[in-house]
């Protein structure tokens, strides 16, 4: 079977038969009849053979025209012309206003007659200037609208106030004094900052853990006799920092955290302390100067808000003072009782109602309140509403006629109701914290056998010996709070 492959001429001899090789080839390949050739074929032509493959070799059997390349390039031949250059011009056609004429052609609008005095109609039918009011469903099958609900225009806003900064105390003094006690002390003193009870409750776990292991236990006496020797040093360094922190952000601190610092400042062990007397001092200027000046700002927002217009506002503000016991002067007072029953009308929607109720409930001056005027309609709304705040504002349900119950409780404040939270996959469990300490102890055991001179060591090793030292030198339990 023979298949067409291409080949390249390579030389010719004189018995009339040329070599060829394959197309790209390095080396001849084979020998050919020349006889099968055209004319004026020479070496280097590329042609397609029809060439049959056998055991003997490759014999061409027919020789086919070649490739031959065509010059694709056309031009186009310009011919002159002896007529002169005449460039092209376009002209637009004006246009047809047709019967409307020219606006200019009126005259002016001044002069023209008015509305009222022109001509009659085409038909003979004379304009009528007096419109009639249109029905609402007149021309049309629209059913007929019912009343508009009143607009409501919002007052404009306030700008508001930063917001204070939480406390975020370090904890450089606490890891000076951690670094300070020997390793076997750091748990014991780390539990200690939590307080007595749990260093009790975490010891009675650990003893337990190490009895049913079969290990030895801790002492009680002489670990409790230790955690209590740390702790002054301990809530002294631990009220450093977050007083430091105080401090740095005494302008703009929440008032509760700063109350809490200096609070926990009249512990008897941070007062004995010399390096925190001069900071007690610089805390507690601060707290009263910041709380005059939340003061004055708690008055001047709810004057501002009340001069806007912003009822409810200023009432939720007077109801959340700065400090307990703060007196609401009585001239504001009563200028915000005014303008909320004033807003109490007849032709104020339900929801206004209900907003203006539930923020006057837990004001100072929900009892100077009055209504003025009934609303049209008492909405389910408004009157669950104002049976939940009759016991604070019982002149108003009896206004509006509604009867509460004489055993009624005061009512909290509604809290704004959240999204509900995506649900996380479940933590990966941890050990318990048992076994944790249960470690600590074992290895505080461990370092007491090996005689380690460290005083727990000696403790827990020999208890009957340090009874006397305990004796001479007994140590009152501090109470301890979770501020210190």
């Amino acid at each position: 079977m023979s298949r067409r492959i291409e080949i390249e001429l390579t030389s010719s001899r004189p018995d009339g038969s040329w070599t060829w090789r394959a197309a790209g080839a390095r080396e001849p390949k084979g020998v050919l009849d020349g006889t099968l050739l055209s004319q004026g074929s020479k070496p280097g032509d590329v042609v397609k053979a029809e060439a049959e493959f056998d055991i003997d070799g490759i014999t061409i059997v027919s020789i086919t025209q070649g490739r031959v390349k065509v010059d694709k390039v056309e031009k186009i031949a310009l011919v002159g012309n002896d007529k002169p250059f005449e460039a092209v011009t376009q002209q637009l056609a004006k246009k047809d206003r047709g019967d409307r004429g020219d606006r200019r052609d009126r005259g002016d609008r001044r002069d023209r007659p008015a509305r009222g005095d022109r001509p009659a109609r085409g038909d003979g039918a004379p304009r009528d200037n007096d419109r009639r009011p249109r029905r609402d469903n007149a021309g049309t099958g629209d059913k007929p609208r019912g009343p508009r609900r009143p607009h409501f225009e919002a007052p404009p806003e306030l700008p508001q106030r930063p917001k204070a900064k939480r406390l975020k105390p370090g904890s450089t003094n606490r890891k000076a004094v951690l670094s300070e006690l020997p390793e076997d002390q750091r748990p014991i003193a780390e539990l200690a900052l939590q307080g007595m009870q749990t260093v009790r409750q975490r010891l009675k776990d650990a003893n337990a853990a190490l009895a049913a292991e079969g290990k030895p236990t801790m002492p009680e006496q002489s670990v409790l006799q230790m955690a209590e020797n740390l702790l002054p040093r301990l809530r002294v360094a631990d009220w450093l920092d977050r007083a430091e922190a105080a401090r740095k952000e005494l302008a703009e601190l929440d008032l509760r955290d700063l109350r809490s610092v200096v609070a926990a400042a009249n512990d008897p062990v941070i007062e004995r302390a010399e390096n925190c007397r001069e900071l007690v001092a610089e805390l507690r200027t601060g707290l009263t100067a910041r709380a005059d000046q939340e003061y004055q700002n708690w008055l001047q927002d709810i004057d501002a808000a009340l001069g806007v217009g912003r009822i409810v506002r200023a009432l939720k503000l007077a109801g959340q003072p700065p400090k307990a016991g703060a007196i609401f002067p009585d001239e504001l007072g009563r200028r915000l009782a005014v303008a909320t029953s004033q807003s109490l009308v007849a032709d104020a929607l339900a929801d206004r109602w209900i907003a203006v109720l539930e923020a006057v409930a837990f004001a100072p001056i929900r009892a100077q309140v009055t209504v003025t005027s009934k609303p049209e309609t008492i909405t389910p709304d408004l009157a669950k509403t104002v049976e939940r705040l009759g016991a604070l504002l019982p002149q108003i349900a009896a206004s509006l006629g509604i009867a509460v119950a004489s055993t009624s409780h005061a009512p909290k404040p509604l809290r704004a109701v959240r999204p509900p939270a995506k649900k996380l996959p479940p933590k990966p469990p941890t050990a318990p914290k048992a076994a944790v300490v249960a470690e600590a102890a074992a290895e505080v055991v461990t370092e007491a056998r090996s005689e380690v001179a460290v005083e727990v060591a000696i403790a827990i090793e020999s208890p009957v010996e340090v009874a006397p030292e305990v004796a001479e030198t007994p140590v009152a339990e501090t109470p301890f709070t979770d501020e210190g």
